[in-house]
C-alpha cells in the first residue's frame, strides 16, 4: 500500500488488482508537482506564459484505424462493428493487457483518482494510471477532480491504462501496427498503447460515456459545446476538430458550460463531462480569442507547439503539426458554470469548416435537415493538411463525432431528434469556413461575423421565418437569413460572394453530390423525411 505523496491526503491505495506490484508510483500528485517533475525529467519545457510544453511524440492526434473495442456478451449485438468500431477479440485483449502490465512494473507510475459526468446521478468514477508525469496532469486537468473527502470512499468504475513507451507487436497481439486504444466494456478498462497524444485518453472514457448512457441511462451523449445565457437558456454548438466549437461556446457574455462532451438528460438537462477544455491553438491570438489565451498559464499543458529561447510561443507555427492544442481545468475560464449543468435547450449550432465556400455562413434548418445534417457531420479537409491533399475534400463523420460513437449513428439521431421536438429548438447551421470562393481562393469567415450571427441568433434578431426575411438556398434548401446585425448583407449570400455564378454552382453541386453519396450508406435507416432533408440531385 502506498500512502500519497501529498501531506494533507492519508488515503492509500493498491495497484496489485491490475497486476502492478511494485510501490514506484505516485498517487494524486498536486499539477504543480506533475508540472515540474516533467520538467525535472526532461519531457517538456516551461513557456514565458508559465504553461508547460510537451511534444507528443510520433502522434500528434488520434489514430483512429487503431482503436479498437473488446467484442463479447456486452458489446456484440450492440455495437456497430466496421472501420470505425473495430472488434477485438478477449483473449487477444487479456495477453496484450499482460504484456503493458509487464512492461508497467518496470516504470516509474503516476495514478490519479478522478470523475466524469457533472450530473451526480450519472457520475462515473475513473482510475487514470499513467507512464508519464504530463500524461497524468492531462488527466487532472481534462477530468472532473474529487477533494479530499470524495477521496477517502473512492472506488474507480472504470481504468484508463496508458502506457506510451509500450510497443505492440502486430502479429503477435493483434493489433494493426504498435499503438492501440482499446476498449473493454465486461472489464471496464481504456488501454492505451504506443502513442503519447493525450486525446486518446480523453477520447477512450468519452467513446465510453456514448455507449453507456444511450444504452442504460436513456441519455444523448453528444461531440458539442455548451454555454447559457443570463436568463438560463443553454446553446449547444456540434461540430468537428476545427470548426470552432470551444472558441465559440467561450463567450464574455455567455457561461461556459463545456466545450467538447456533454449529456442531455430525460430531465431536459445538460452536463459537462469533463472538467476541463481540450483546445486548438494554431494560430491562436490574444486579441481575437482573449478567454482561451488567458488560459494558457501555469497548469496548462501546451502541445507540439514551438518555443524561441527565451520560451515564447509561436502559435502561426505548424512544423510539427496543424493540430497544436492546449489543455487546462475549466476554471481557468473566468466566466463559467458551476456546476456545468445547464437547462432549457433553446439553440443548437452545427459547426462546419466549408473549405469549398459554397454552404451560407447562417442558415436555419427544419427538423427533417437537422436531422440529415447530424447524420452527415459535414466538415472539409483544406490543402496541405494530409499527405495528398490538394484542394479541399470533403470530409463526414456522423453525428460530428463517428470515431467515438459505438452505436449506430442513427440512434443517436433519433435520440436528438426527440429532443428537439420535445424543446422546441431553433437549429442552425454555421459555416465557419470559407467565403468568396473555395480554400486558396477565398477567405476565411471572419471571427466577428460568426460570433454576431450566432448572438443574432441567440437573441432572436432573426426574425420569424418568411420569404422577406429568408432565403432558399437553390441547391442545399436551407433557409438562410437576408439581413443580421453586424454581418454585412453580402456575406450572407455565399453566391453573391463568389462573383462568378457558374463556377459557383459547379461547386455547390459537386458538394451536394458529395453529401447524397455518403449518406447511401444511412438511407435504409432514415425515414422519408429525414432523406428529403438532404441537398437536391447534381443538375448543372
Amino acid at each position: 500500500m502506498l500512502m500519497a505523496n501529498n501531506a494533507q491526503k492519508t488515503k492509500t491505495i493498491s495497484l496489485k488488482g491490475y497486476g502492478i506490484d511494485h510501490s514506484n508510483f505516485h498517487y494524486q500528485l498536486s499539477s504543480d508537482d506533475l508540472h515540474a517533475r516533467t520538467i525535472e525529467k526532461g519531457m517538456g519545457q516551461e513557456t514565458s506564459l508559465s504553461a508547460l510544453a510537451v511534444n507528443t511524440g510520433e502522434f500528434t492526434g488520434r489514430s483512429p484505424q487503431d482503436r479498437f473495442i473488446v467484442r463479447d456478451d456486452v458489446t456484440e449485438d450492440k455495437v456497430w462493428w466496421g472501420n470505425i468500431n473495430i472488434p477485438f477479440e478477449p483473449e487477444k485483449f487479456d495477453r496484450l493487457y499482460d504484456k503493458v502490465i509487464n512492461y508497467l512494473n518496470d516504470k516509474e507510475l503516476f495514478v490519479r483518482d478522478c470523475y466524469v459526468c457533472a450530473d451526480p446521478a450519472y457520475r462515473t468514477n475513473v482510475r487514470v494510471i499513467n507512464e508519464y508525469p504530463w500524461s497524468n496532469m492531462f488527466a487532472h486537468n481534462m477530468f472532473l477532480r474529487p477533494d479530499e473527502d470524495e477521496l477517502e470512499g473512492f472506488e474507480p468504475e472504470w481504468t484508463v491504462i496508458n502506457a506510451p513507451g509500450f510497443r505492440a507487436n502486430a502479429e503477435v497481439d493483434g493489433t494493426r501496427q504498435h499503438n492501440f486504444a482499446i476498449l473493454n466494456f465486461t472489464k471496464k478498462i481504456a488501454l492505451v498503447g504506443g502513442t503519447g497524444y493525450t486525446g486518446e485518453i480523453k477520447k477512450g472514457i468519452f467513446s465510453a460515456l456514448n455507449f453507456i448512457l444511450p444504452v442504460y441511462h436513456n441519455t444523448l451523449p453528444m461531440h458539442c459545446s455548451a454555454n447559457v445565457g443570463e436568463n438560463g437558456d443553454t446553446a449547444l454548438f456540434f461540430g468537428l476538430s476545427g470548426t470552432g466549437k470551444t472558441t465559440l461556446s467561450t463567450d464574455p457574455n455567455r457561461k461556459l458550460i463545456g466545450d467538447d462532451e456533454h449529456g442531455w438528460t430525460p430531465q431536459n438537462t445538460v452536463f459537462n463531462f469533463e472538467g476541463g477544455c481540450y483546445a486548438k491553438v494554431i494560430n491562436l491570438s490574444q486579441e481575437s480569442e482573449p478567454e482561451i489565451y488567458g488560459a494558457i498559464r501555469k497548469g496548462a499543458i501546451l502541445e507540439n507547439v514551438i518555443l524561441d529561447d527565451q520560451g515564447n510561443v509561436d502559435f502561426e507555427d505548424a512544423s510539427i503539426t496543424q493540430n497544436t492544442r492546449v489543455s487546462y481545468p475549466i476554471y481557468h475560464i473566468d466566466n463559467i458554470q458551476r456546476p456545468s449543468i445547464g437547462e432549457n435547450v433553446k439553440n443548437i449550432f452545427f459547426l462546419t469548416a466549408d473549405a469549398f465556400g459554397v454552404l451560407p455562413p447562417i442558415s436555419k434548418l427544419t427538423p427533417a435537415q437537422a436531422a440529415y445534417h447530424f447524420i452527415s457531420g459535414y466538415t472539409a479537409k483544406v490543402a496541405g493538411t494530409e499527405a495528398g491533399v490538394v484542394e479541399p475534400q470533403p470530409s463526414f463523420s456522423a453525428c460530428f463525432g463517428a470515431p467515438f460513437m459505438p452505436l449506430h449513428p442513427t440512434k443517436y439521431a433519433e435520440m436528438l431528434s426527440k429532443k428537439m421536438k420535445e424543446s422546441g429548438v431553433d437549429v442552425w447551421l454555421i459555416n465557419t469556413g470559407w467565403t468568396g470562393g473555395p480554400y486558396g481562393v477565398g477567405t476565411r469567415m471572419k471571427l466577428e461575423y460568426t460570433r454576431a450571427m450566432i448572438t443574432a441568433a441567440l437573441n432572436g434578431d432573426l426574425g420569424l421565418y418568411s420569404y422577406d426575411t429568408y432565403h432558399i438556398h437553390s441547391v442545399f434548401g436551407v433557409a438562410q437569413p437576408r439581413e443580421c446585425p453586424g454581418v454585412p448583407t453580402s456575406v450572407l449570400s455565399p453566391r453573391a460572394t463568389w462573383n462568378d455564378d457558374e463556377a459557383y454552382y459547379k461547386t455547390a453541386f459537386k458538394l451536394s453530390n458529395a453529401f447524397r453519396e455518403n449518406f447511401k450508406k444511412f438511407e435504409a435507416y432514415a425515414n422519408e423525411e429525414i432523406r428529403r432533408g438532404g441537398p437536391q440531385r447534381y443538375a448543372f
